[in-house]
């Protein structure tokens, strides 16, 4: 068989085929068998038709250019050899005849495609022996597999196979049935002809891997086509695997085997992404009401940034209390009262978080808020006294709404201290919240607790930390009740970006000669001494 198809070897698969028309004919046989045998018969007569027309073209079986021609050899022999091991494996009592017939049927497909295709089959005691391990290891494996193949001796043939395997087949003729059931079924790999009337396998596949419900299941790709370059495409097209036909019963088992772990694998990491998605979002939804995004997006990039166990942190910050609030809920029904804090507390929030800061705690009427954890920031003094001009500036429009409501004016007084507290996860092991503890709470309270209405105290350990140039009010040396150190704090009234501001301002203090005003001047801890603050003065007004 080198070179042209000899006219004995036809005449050898055409009695083949007589003796599997006899055995029809002839035995009293089970309708699975009589079924099976009618099959092969028909596939027999196929071969014999296609090496006929080869043979009268003198086309040798090893010298076929056309790549579609193989492809419909190679079918054909596989449809026929592929139903002589499937009644091998499921006939339980074969008669000798039948035995033997079958041998020499397997043995003919064996020796026809190593000459179609020059390569050497395993013997038939390595391939039953192959077939017995893996069929015996993976026995246990479950899932939904779809046949797409326009030839339906070979649907009919994959779907049998994948059955002994314990596997759902789902065949289909077209690729449109191929889609309707993809929809409609978890399908778990996908078995892929390329050669198919009006929708190509190539185009199948494209259509696959460009979705994103489907991309994700294997692709093993059964074609009649054996060219390198056909093998190169699909896989780089996205195929998980390529079998040639006619299919290697055990290759394809496992392949199969191979697919499902694949497909196992990507749905168990889907479920860990979603899983992980959920925690992301109830993060996001918990620590959105008090920290930035930027905040919230930095700790899930980086959760080792935020230490649960309590680290030493030095941060800025921030403590605002309503004057006078005793007296105003003395005044009004519980229900006004609620209405009054949420419109406060709930601008103020926004505010804060505006300018990336924490919201530690509401207490009452009182916000605690944090710059610089849980994560720190260079510029978490400015922020933090950017944020107190923000609120106080904000508290017109949040009295304008209160009026609106039948509500009191309302004012605030904003006290800002900088230092090393422990920021972490306080509480117990069944109830816990971030917060801080340190000395430098306890100051900031102190120092806002020195605050008249609608002012800002800020203590020299937050102004040495800030790059910005600031106009300041009154100075104050406070020595706080339980606090050991004397505690130097300004009024801070405004932030200056540019000489523009700070010529300006300096001309508006010259104009109104306010002996209480301070013009813009970078805050140091020598200029909270009212000698250095005098001379610093008169230079910048001459």
């Amino acid at each position: 068989m080198s070179n042209a198809v000899p006219i004995r070897e036809l005449v050898r698969l055409q009695g083949l085929q007589v003796k599997v028309g006899q055995l029809l004919v002839k035995n009293k046989l089970s309708a699975t068998l009589k079924d099976d045998l009618s099959r092969m018969y028909e596939a027999l007569e196929n071969s014999v038709t296609k090496l006929d027309n080869l043979n009268l073209q003198g086309i040798p079986l090893n010298r076929i250019e056309s790549a579609e021609i193989r492809h419909d050899i190679r079918n054909a022999i596989g449809i026929t050899k592929g139903y002589a091991e499937l009644i091998k494996d499921t006939e339980t009592d074969p008669s000798a005849s039948l035995s033997n017939l079958l041998d020499k049927i397997v043995l003919w497909s064996a020796k026809t495609i190593s000459t179609l295709e020059k390569t050497r089959q395993k013997t038939s005691e390595n391939y039953d022996f192959s077939s017995a391990i893996l069929s015996e290891n993976r026995s246990h494996s479950t899932g939904k597999i779809l046949i797409l193949d326009d030839e339906p001796a070979n649907r009919d043939l994959l779907s049998r196979h994948i059955q002994q395997l314990g596997l759902e087949p789902f065949p289909c003729a077209t690729a449109n049935q191929a889609y309707d059931i993809l929809g409609d079924e978890d399908i778990d790999l996908i078995l892929l002809d390329l050669i198919m009337p009006k929708v190509s396998g190539h185009e199948v596949l494209a259509k696959l891997k460009a979705s994103e419900l489907w991309r994700a299941i294997p692709v093993i790709v059964i074609s009649g086509l054996s060219d390198q370059s056909e093998v190169i495409k699909c896989i780089q097209a996205g195929a998980d695997d390529y079998l040639q036909k006619p299919f290697n019963k055990i290759l394809l088992q496992a392949r199969l085997y191979a697919g499902l772990d694949r497909k196992r694998w990507v749905d168990k990491e889907r479920l860990l992404s979603n899983e992980l998605e959920k925690s992301h979002r109830f993060i996001k939804n918990t620590f959105g009401r008090y920290l930035s995004t930027e905040i919230v997006a930095n700790l899930l990039d980086k959760p080792d940034g935020l230490d649960m166990g309590g680290q030493l942190q030095t941060v800025s910050i921030l403590m605002a209390d309503i004057r006078g609030f005793t007296t105003i809920c003395e005044s009004l029904p519980p229900q006004k009262v609620v209405k009054l804090l949420n419109n406060y507390l709930g601008t103020m929030a926004d505010i804060i978080m505006a300018h990336d800061g924490t919201v530690d705690e509401f207490i009452g009427d009182a916000i605690l808020a944090l710059f610089g954890a849980p994560v720190a920031k260079p510029d978490d003094s400015d922020r933090a006294i950017s944020c107190a001009l923000a609120m106080q500036a904000e508290m017109k429009a949040i009295n304008q709404r209160n009026a609106t409501l039948g509500l009191p004016d309302i004012s605030i007084g904003i006290g800002i201290n900088t230092g090393e507290v422990i920021a972490g996860n306080i509480g117990s092991i069944t109830r816990a919240k971030y917060g801080v503890v340190g000395h430098a709470v306890n100051v900031t309270s102190r120092i806002e607790d020195q605050t008249e209405a609608g002012e800002i105290l800020v203590a020299e350990s937050t102004i040495d930390h800030c790059s910005r140039t600031l106009k300041v009010g009154r100075q104050l040396r406070l020595q706080p009740k339980g606090v050991s150190e004397t505690i130097n704090v300004s009024s801070v009234q405004d932030i200056f970006d540019n000489v523009t501001d700070k010529q300006t301002n300096a001309a508006d203090d010259i104009t109104n000669k306010d002996p209480s005003a301070v013009t813009a001047i970078p805050i140091t801890a020598q200029s909270l001494d009212p000698s250095t603050n005098t001379q610093k003065n008169s230079e910048a007004k001459s």
